[in-house]
């Protein structure tokens, strides 16, 4: 996150950051982010990282940023996140969790539906037509939350 901050601020980009008060106590704050806002907890974090979005998008990373996408892929099943889901997957990386997403939809775990929750795209220049061609998503895809017996 560090080095996509240190290229957006470069290029004069504007970059808003958003830290439990715990991370700020351990001064992993980016130093020269235009805003950084200060919150509780990851909880809080997490819910306001998606607040008001257009998109979201999952670059490779850690443990972090696996627990982020799949509870945002969580709350878009449950029509409770409308916005494109972009993963981007350069070189491979997130292969195997596709793997096992799509894994879920064979089984049975998640409803067929569910595929076009996400959009793969292999670099980052793909990342805007991805999210002007991703399928439109409303609330009502919750009834599909459920799998039927």
């Amino acid at each position: 996150m560090g080095k996509l901050a240190d290229t957006i601020i470069t290029e004069g980009g504007m970059i808003t950051g958003i830290i439990p008060g715990f991370m700020r106590e351990m001064q992993w704050a980016h130093k020269g982010l235009t805003e950084l806002i200060e919150v509780k907890d990851m909880h809080q974090r997490k819910k306001l990282m998606i607040t008001g979005v257009d998109a979201v998008i999952a670059l490779p990373g850690g443990i972090g940023t696996l627990e982020e996408l799949t509870e945002v892929i969580t709350l878009k099943q449950l029509g409770q996140f409308l916005s494109p889901i972009i993963i981007v997957n350069t070189d491979g990386f997130y292969n195997n969790l596709i793997d096992f997403f799509e894994k879920m939809i064979r089984e049975n775990f998640m409803h067929h539906l569910h595929e076009k929750i996400w959009d793969v795209v292999e670099k980052p220049s793909d990342i805007i037509p991805a999210i002007m061609n991703s399928e439109p998503w409303d609330a009502s895809f919750i009834n599909r939350a459920a799998m039927e017996e």
